[in-house]
């Protein structure tokens, strides 16, 4: 019965939702790291977002790499985020 009330939202428990990490700014783009729980640990995940032609588009980056610690998938999200900027720019959207 508790793996049907965990797949259908029964009876979670009174977790306290994850605190949401600041919005960087990075070279006209804005990285929202959100770190996504996994098994006990979290998952390196940001949204990217940037203004293309006067449109504000984003794009979600998520990351198959897991840490134990939520601070450290943050800056990791970060990292990986930047990285892809770097390289790809505003072709990220496209």
């Amino acid at each position: 019965m508790s793996l049907l009330k965990r797949l259908f939202g029964g009876g979670g428990g009174s977790a306290a939702p994850t605190p949401r990490a600041e919005p960087v700014e990075y070279k006209g783009f804005r990285i929202t790291p959100e770190p996504m729980a996994a098994d006990g640990q979290f998952r390196i995940a940001a949204l990217i977002e940037g203004e293309v032609e006067g449109e504000t588009k984003s794009h979600q980056l998520v990351r198959a790499d897991v840490l134990r610690d939520r601070d450290d998938a943050v800056e990791a999200s970060l990292r990986k985020a930047k990285q892809m900027i770097d390289e790809q720019g505003p072709r990220l959207f496209g």
